[in-house]
């Protein structure tokens, strides 16, 4: 008896929902053995340093832990105010209009190169901020304080002027606001610096203070390599925003809460566990970075938390020393114990950063209803 059409598209669309089914299983599968061959390489490298004896050489390897610790703090210190205030904004203030045009832009900003930011980074901001030291640390302080202004400005405004200037696009009104203050601080910059005692800024801190500037430094590291964060933060925390059932912030405002209000009480608590899982992937892909910290820091191994100085990451010092490194020798297997350490940390926030958001995931549901 010949099957008819209906049957054999059944079978045959049965089919390859089979073979779809197993080559994503087996692709699970390669990912999962390739990390754990490569975990086991790094570990079965790192057992000759028992034999070796030479147990003080692990101290070198604690600046490079600290040059790595000190660039992923800098740069999620620049990084996860403005990827949470923008996903905050975004997900709950902007017009659906603009966020539909703006967030894909956002992150779009992921698919730039590591290697191109740390390049203009380190030839050109990395010069620039040292002829302009003063004006950039103003610029710091100025602009967040502008920003502050103006939202208190508004909310004094009028119900006609609001509704001018609404807060759903003042991601774009704002933008006018925001030249006009950075012209105003470099132009009023050079004028306050001549009333300092050596007439110059850098002077005046290495002769008052004792702090050295060097032109590539943590700072630059930090601005670099945070601009290279803002978008994985922000496009998680904007997803766990946007997915609070809007039943919790509806019903906060039915019962008198304002949308500031039920922000800080019904939307940060519910999304809390989704914000610190994007920070948390944030600060592996910081911690791993190397063409920018590469490109961008002076690569000099310093034990300082100063924002003005360099220093070493261990993925840089992988990059720079491992292909020199004889093998067997003392400093190539303490750069695979610097890379097992650096695969370790990066594995378990990535885990610990998952195993979050799929809690948070089960809340939502819970939330909404769903078993």
């Amino acid at each position: 008896m010949t099957p008819s059409p209906d049957t054999l598209n059944q079978r045959l669309r049965l089919a390859r929902d089979r073979l779809a089914t197993g080559l994503i299983t087996a692709g699970g599968i390669g990912v999962l053995l390739a990390v754990l061959a490569i975990a086991v390489f790094l570990l079965w490298e790192t057992l000759p340093l028992l034999r070796l004896g030479d147990t003080l050489a692990l101290a070198k390897l604690t600046p490079l832990a600290w040059g790595t610790l000190k660039a992923a703090f800098y740069a999620l210190l620049f990084a996860v105010p403005l990827a949470l205030g923008a996903a905050m904004y975004s997900a709950l203030f902007m017009s659906t209009r603009l966020r539909h045009r703006l967030k894909p832009t956002l992150e779009m900003m992921e698919a730039i190169p590591g290697v191109v930011v740390g390049f203009i980074a380190g030839l050109i901001i990395a010069p620039w901020v040292e002829r302009h030291l003063a004006g950039t640390l103003l610029l710091v302080i100025g602009l967040p304080l502008s920003a502050l202004l103006v939202g208190v400005a508004w909310h004094h405004l009028g119900t006609r002027l609001q509704r001018t200037l609404p807060l759903s696009w003042a991601g774009l009104w704002l933008v006018p606001w925001f030249v006009l203050m950075i012209v105003l601080i470099f132009w009023v910059t050079p004028q306050l610096e001549q009333y300092l005692p050596e007439g110059d800024l850098r002077r005046f801190l290495d002769k008052q203070w004792g702090i050295d500037y060097a032109t590539r430094n943590a700072m630059i590291v930090g601005v670099a390599m945070g601009f290279a964060v803002i978008p994985s933060i922000y496009a998680l925390a904007e997803d766990a925003l946007a997915d609070v059932p809007k039943s919790l912030l509806e019903g906060a405002q039915a019962l008198g809460a304002t949308r500031w209000q039920a922000l800080w009480k019904v939307a940060l608590p519910t999304a809390g566990p989704g914000l610190f899982s994007a920070v948390m992937i944030g600060a592996g892909r910081a911690v791993g970075e190397t063409m920018i910290v590469l490109m961008a820091s002076g690569n000099t191994a310093l034990f300082s938390a100063s924002p003005f100085e360099g220093m070493r990451s261990i993925s840089a010092a992988i990059a720079i020393e491992l292909p020199e490194a004889a093998p067997d020798s003392l400093t190539y297997h303490l750069l695979i114990l610097a890379a097992l350490a650096l695969f370790v940390f990066t594995f378990l926030v990535n885990t610990l950063a998952e195993a979050v958001r799929q809690r948070l995931r089960r809340r939502y549901r819970r939330l909404e209803g769903h078993p």
